[in-house]
């Protein structure tokens, strides 16, 4: 479903170059679960927006499918959640769907019950009516869940979706990821929360410095170690950085 081939990306100042991500590959299956893993400023971010057309890779190739990520094919078949979403603060929660929706050219009945569904699936059912600019940060995080899907995507990208919720905002989201994952929607995330990447993924990918350290499920990386996967990703982090 997604497939980055040698890709790289830096960034330059007027001191110095900064090369973010260096000739990174991997593949991620249809109707999987992929937890992409690193510590801050090992390129997680930068990767998820280069997949979702808001970076160019400099060298290297993106595929959605069978089509580039830079097409508005594959592009109508993402889903996006940034780390941080931000929303206009005079809109209602029922709004920014509504106005997602139109960006995406679904017709207004189709918008009217995904808004609904939605709302209903991420917790906001009872907000729909609630202006942007009085929301909780888990508020946030829920209603740009809801916008992400609200393509029905065969690719969703989370960047740190499970951020700034609360343990029972987690289980919701979870929850949802699991049904999600049940329909055939391929979910390739990051998280710092490892405990629930072990639990929600087929497979994981460390990065460390731009490039993947380690990859595989987190049954067989765990294999024959008594580790956890937090502290698994601690002791290959250390390693690869000294």
């Amino acid at each position: 479903m997604l497939a980055l081939l040698n890709i790289s990306k830096t960034f330059y100042s007027r001191s110095a170059e900064n090369k973010v991500i260096n000739k990174l590959s991997l593949t991620v299956k249809k109707g999987t679960v992929f937890g992409f893993l690193g510590a801050n400023g090992a390129g997680k971010t930068t990767t998820l927006k280069m997949i979702v057309g808001l970076l160019f890779t400099d060298t290297g190739t993106i595929k959605i499918g069978k089509d580039s990520s830079t097409s508005l094919a594959a592009r109508q078949r993402i889903g996006f959640m940034s780390e941080s979403p931000q929303f206009y603060r005079h809109l209602t929660v029922a709004e920014v769907l509504e106005f997602v929706g139109q960006l995406y050219g679904l017709e207004p009945a189709e918008i009217t019950k995904r808004t609904k569904e939605l709302l209903k699936d991420v917790g906001l059912a009872a907000n729909a009516n609630l202006l942007c600019k009085k929301m909780s940060k888990g508020m946030h995080q829920r209603l740009g869940f809801a916008a992400a899907m609200m393509n029905d995507p065969e690719l969703l990208v989370l960047d740190e979706p499970l951020d700034g919720l609360d343990p029972l905002g987690r289980l919701d989201f979870k929850r949802l990821m699991v049904k999600l994952k049940k329909r055939g929607t391929t979910i390739f995330f990051s998280s710092h929360i490892l405990a629930d990447v072990e639990e929600l993924c087929d497979e994981v990918a460390i990065i460390d410095k731009g490039k993947i350290v380690c990859q595989g499920s987190p049954k067989s990386l765990l294999k024959g170690r008594k580790q956890t996967l937090e502290e698994f990703f601690v002791t290959t982090v250390t390693k690869s950085s000294s």
